[in-house]
């Protein structure tokens, strides 16, 4: 089970990407936007290394890019660079699984900021499962469908959750920490057609959750198994609130029992596309939001609700410019002063 967090008190954050170049830019937009909640953006425009994946592959054992595509080296023994991933688990060292500039450089920048005590900062790790379906091995089968890979994975990743949070602990000042595991491919709970195993998922996120201090949350922007999410108490759930809130309250018991426990939700009400977000404004998402809100609220005290809410861009935001990125963060900053002053239409 994950440490729960601060309660957030309705406050804004972002969620992954950026469309920023320069690692400096992007983060002085986020402290500027989010200063009571920041988060450390990835900037895939950068270059291929910094995108969903790649950005967390410089430790994975026979790890080969061809073509512009992950691959594992399955040709190879890579028993004694597993082995080393098993022992560095076993042990708790994370040093060698520490991110780098031309995979991070957002996250490098941040490091040389200094943030007050008081605010949680948040990064973000691809989860085991979207990395394990994206990374093939010489029959172009998956990775995460062998257990022993996925098994190693899971316990690579957990590595490098706990060198980011020590790191953003140990140079930048904050005290309370947030780590979240980029999962889009939880889509593939319960499919026919891309499935994957609940056991194998519950176990990495084990592993993962075992080496983890700080909090340690879970981002999908698509439909899953919430049911499943919930079980597994992570201490923040982003979802994609615009596009998938029906789908998601339909387990309101669970959550609100979760929030009840401290779980945190971080709804992702304005939409990280910014095609989709030119068709609203700030209004008309806030009363997607406040719609939300009322529904859960005719089961749940209002003050819990705010209490255990984030306030999040569905998604990282990646196809639009500076401007757009900063219109659509700048969004979900005003939702949450609207809620935070008390401007709901009833009585918090």
């Amino acid at each position: 089970m994950a440490k729960m967090i601060p309660s957030p008190h309705s406050l804004a954050t972002g969620v992954g990407a950026l469309p920023h170049t320069d690692p400096k830019q992007a983060c002085d937009d986020v402290l500027a936007l989010f200063p009571d909640f920041p988060y450390i953006p990835t900037l895939p425009d950068r270059g291929q290394l910094e995108s969903i994946v790649f950005n967390d592959s410089e430790q994975l054992p026979g790890r080969l890019i061809r073509e512009d595509r992950l691959l594992f080296d399955s040709t190879k023994d890579q028993t004694a660079a597993m082995e080393k991933v098993y022992m560095d688990f076993v042990e708790g060292n994370s040093a060698g699984y520490g991110l780098h500039v031309e995979y991070a450089s957002a996250f490098i920048e941040m490091l040389s900021r200094k943030v007050p005590p008081t605010i949680v900062l948040k990064c973000q790790v691809t989860g085991p499962v979207t990395f394990g379906m994206q990374v093939v091995d010489a029959n172009k089968r998956p990775i995460y469908y062998d257990s022993q890979l996925a098994d190693v994975l899971s316990k690579m990743i957990a590595l490098k959750a706990r060198w980011c949070e020590q790191a953003m602990r140990d140079q930048t000042g904050a005290q309370e920490t947030l780590v979240v595991l980029n999962e889009p491919y939880l889509a593939s709970l319960g499919s026919s057609v891309v499935p994957v195993d609940r056991e194998t998922v519950r176990s990495g996120w084990d592993d993962i959750a075992s080496l983890i201090e700080g909090g340690l949350g879970i981002h999908c922007c698509s439909n899953t198994d919430w049911e499943f999410v919930i079980g597994l108490s992570p201490s923040v759930i982003s979802m994609d609130a615009y596009a998938t809130s029906t789908e998601f309250l339909l387990y309101a018991d669970s959550i609100i029992s979760y929030m009840e426990k401290g779980g945190v939700v971080a709804w992702g009400i304005v939409p990280a596309e910014h095609k989709v977000f030119a068709t609203e404004t700030v209004d008309t998402l806030n009363a997607k939001y406040l719609a939300i809100r009322t529904q859960l609220c005719a089961r749940m005290p209002e003050k819990l609700f705010d209490a255990q809410s984030l306030i999040t861009p569905s998604c990282g935001i990646r196809f639009a410019d500076r401007n757009g990125s900063l219109a659509i963060m700048g969004a979900a900053a005003e939702i949450s002063r609207r809620i935070r002053a008390g401007e709901t239409g009833s009585r918090t």
